[in-house]
């Protein structure tokens, strides 16, 4: 199959700028996550190869947090096909989901626990549910709604 380009210049150049790291939904997540006194690594490689880095990780307790771009990854909620040069961009979003897939697989078989948010999601609610799975793996440590480590 031959390889789709951009429709124009001016469209690549401008999807080029799209943040790809410290997007506004992973900095309010990692915000609410830090309050609550969860602590993290961002932008870690998780897997060597292929290379796949999580938006942030837990690499003592083996969890990866991605957030997924509702545009970028085929919300089922929020995305939307454009109309202008719509096979490049199908092609370019249907693959971003088969490596989002091959990620998932990749990490669990080797033991990691996976944990994808997109970002529309509250952050609040997404630090909570990363906050009930660290405390899952890792009994002794409890995040607070204050901001402070309780240990049992």
């Amino acid at each position: 199959m031959p390889r789709l380009e951009p429709t124009s210049s001016d469209t690549s150049r401008r999807m080029g700028k799209v943040r790809q790291k410290g997007t506004d939904a992973e900095m309010a997540l990692r915000r609410e996550m830090h309050r609550i006194g969860l602590r993290y690594r961002i932008d870690y490689e998780v897997l060597r190869k292929p290379r796949r880095v999580a938006d942030v990780a837990f690499p003592g307790r083996k969890i990866a947090v991605f957030v997924d771009g509702c545009f970028w990854h085929g919300c089922p909620e929020h995305a939307t096909w454009p109309k202008r040069n719509a096979e490049f961009w199908r092609q370019k979003i249907e693959a971003n989901r088969r490596r989002d897939m091959d990620t998932n697989d990749r990490l669990r078989s080797i033991g990691w626990t996976v944990l994808r948010f997109w970002s529309h999601d509250s952050p609040a609610e997404a630090a909570k549910a990363v906050a009930r799975v660290v405390a899952e793996v890792d009994p002794k440590h409890r995040a607070s709604s204050s901001g402070a480590n309780e240990k049992n």
